[in-house]
Order: C-alpha cells, then structure tokens, then sequence
C-alpha cells in the first residue's frame, strides 16, 4: 500500500505522521479496524494486536465530531489518539475519514481491506458497515480481541466523573 498526502479528504489529513512500511509486510493482506479510540484502553490495544494477527492493520479512527454526537463529550482529541494508536505493533495506517453518515463505509470504499474487523460488541445487528463490505468483497471477521467487550471508554470516562467530582 502506498501512503501519500491526497489519500485522505478531512481536515486531520495534515497532522497525520506517514508510517514507513518495509516492503515484506506490503505484501500482507490488511485488516481494518475502527473505534472512537476514547480513552483508548487495554481492550482496544487487543484488539488490534489479534487483528495483526490476520495482516497489516489498518486504524481507522472516528473524528471528534463523531465523538460529540455519539457521547456528547471528547475525552481524547483525534490527534492525540491517532499518536497512541500508530505506535502499536502492526499498525501501518491510522486513518481519518468523512464519518458523517456515522459509520466508516467510505474509509472502507477509499482503502479496500482484505478484511474488516469487529471487537466483541459488534454483530451483524449492529455494523452498518457490512453491506459495503459484502458489495466490495471483503470479509468480516467477528470477535476480534475477544468474544465481549473486555473495556468500555464510555465507563472508564464515567468512572473518571463519578471517582473524582469537581
């Protein structure tokens, strides 16, 4: 895959930090995975690292505005998130994306992945993603870092508020 400054159409484009991929790993099939990231935690960092285990991944990370729609707040900004997640072991690409529509179909559309990966609160019932997918033949893998939801950055912020009031 070859990484280049008119890949992405959003306004993170330019604070994005390129990752070299040695051409060994260029060859490997690519798993995309996807999250708000906020606070990123151990369950996150499992799910990506069994995601490595099918290809070179692919991180695609919902913007803030995402986050304010979704939980009203933004605990982490997109940059500071993206930072963390390139530095985990078989990441090649963190991505931003037009998640407008509240879903990451055109991520998949732009970078077609050999498969796009869900963590253990995803089903069927619940990934608008999978009809792009199906239409595009890629796969989905289910489970991934785990059959539950081994963290939730929604609880982890909460319990932030509830342990330490103003």
């Amino acid at each position: 895959m070859t990484v280049h400054k008119d890949m992405f159409d959003n306004k993170n484009q330019n604070s994005q930090k390129q990752k070299t991929v040695h051409m060994s790993s260029a060859s490997r099939k690519t798993v995309m995975v996807s999250g708000g990231f906020d606070p990123i935690h151990g369950g996150h960092v499992q799910m990506i690292t069994e995601a490595a285990e099918w290809g070179n991944v692919i991180v695609v990370v919902n913007s803030d505005e995402w986050l304010m729609r979704k939980k009203g707040y933004v605990f982490m900004t997109w940059e500071e998130r993206a930072k963390i997640l390139r530095e985990i072991k078989g990441v090649v690409l963190v991505a931003a994306v037009d998640d407008s529509d509240g879903t990451v179909c055109n991520a998949i559309k732009m970078l077609q992945p050999d498969y796009f990966a869900n963590g253990g609160d995803r089903g069927k019932q619940n990934t608008p993603e999978q009809s792009i997918c199906e239409e595009l033949g890629i796969d989905m893998l289910w489970g991934i870092g785990g059959d539950y939801k081994f963290n939730s950055s929604s609880d982890l912020a909460q319990n932030l508020i509830k342990n330490y009031p103003k």
